[in-house]
């Protein structure tokens, strides 16, 4: 059964690098964590194109108001375009909200939400905040395969859930699985310094998020 401490973030020092982004004076909303603050929409839709295809998630922001904040200003200003999903253990969920660029990741390595009271149940579908302990939530979210409810007394809030494409959520690559040094996925230290070059040529066929887009 998983555990709490299988899917916290990583500590601050150990924060993941994704696949390519923008250098940092060519993504300047991205370089002020601070100033990226606007409330959410009572219910907002994203749509997910991916290099698996496409799927949707609909945002309750009552479910869980500081992550639905958090999550629409970062897809707003582009943060998961062409991040990559680095961790996935099939049956349990995916993992991904590492930005390509090791400068962007750092801007908001310590820009944390306060925790949401858990009101949904971490099943099928829903999307969640991971997290390196109490109102420690960055910028990771995952998505649950499957019936993870042992989760939900451990603080992990849902704020989401996928209304179309969860067939696309399901194919995404798991080949490379957990994170090293427990499993065959990308080492946290490395990602963190070396970024997009260390997961394409160590990981070619991990599979990633072309675009992220609010619905309108």
């Amino acid at each position: 059964m998983p555990t709490r401490r299988s899917i916290l973030r990583l500590a601050p020092a150990l924060l993941l690098a994704g696949l390519s982004m923008p250098a940092l004076s060519q993504a300047p909303d991205l370089s002020n964590p601070a100033a990226l603050v606007e409330q959410a929409p009572a219910s907002y839709k994203v749509r997910f194109d991916t290099s698996k295809g496409a799927f949707v998630i609909q945002v309750d922001r009552a479910w869980a108001p500081h992550g639905a904040d958090r999550f629409y200003n970062l897809v707003k200003h582009g943060f998961y375009d062409n991040d990559r999903f680095f961790r996935v253990i099939s049956g349990f969920m995916v993992q991904f909200g590492i930005n390509g660029d090791p400068h962007v990741s750092a801007r908001w390595r310590e820009a944390n939400i306060p925790d949401d009271p858990v009101k949904m149940s971490n099943k099928r579908g829903m999307i969640t905040f991971a997290t390196a302990g109490p109102n420690t939530r960055t910028t990771q979210v995952f998505i649950n395969f499957g019936d993870n409810a042992n989760l939900d007394g451990m603080g992990f809030a849902p704020f989401g859930q996928v209304v179309s494409g969860m067939d696309v959520v399901d194919r995404i690559n798991a080949e490379y699985g957990e994170g090293a040094p427990r499993g065959r996925g990308p080492e946290q230290g490395r990602l963190q310094m070396e970024g997009n070059a260390y997961l394409a040529k160590g990981f070619p066929r991990m599979d990633y998020v072309k675009k992220a887009t609010i619905v309108r």
